[in-house]
């Protein structure tokens, strides 16, 4: 398997629920909900989920849990490094299991 299909599938697994939070930040369910509802599910269940809930009113927003999305990214980007910059230590752990 290429790294490139890898790092585009991970990135494209935390943007697209990324997106469904921006979504949720206007409504009831806030960004941290939307966001891990998608991670759960798939984004586009995350999105219906989403969109049946209530619109807040005016320009309000409601982040939630916006510091467990950006630990995940920060996760998501150190094991993405660490299998393209050390692929000898990450053959190592996998031998582990």
């Amino acid at each position: 398997m290429s790294i490139l299909i890898i790092i585009i599938a991970a990135l494209a697994g935390v943007l697209l629920p990324a997106l469904v939070g921006l979504i949720g930040s206007r409504r009831r369910i806030g960004f941290g909900w939307a966001f891990v509802i998608s991670i759960i599910t798939t984004p586009l269940i995350g999105l219906i989920v989403t969109l049946c809930t209530p619109r807040l009113e005016g320009k309000q927003r409601k982040w939630g849990c916006l510091s467990a999305f950006i630990g995940l990214v920060v996760i998501a980007l150190i094991l993405v490094l660490a299998f393209t910059l050390m692929p000898e230590w990450f053959a190592q752990v996998q031998s582990w299991f």
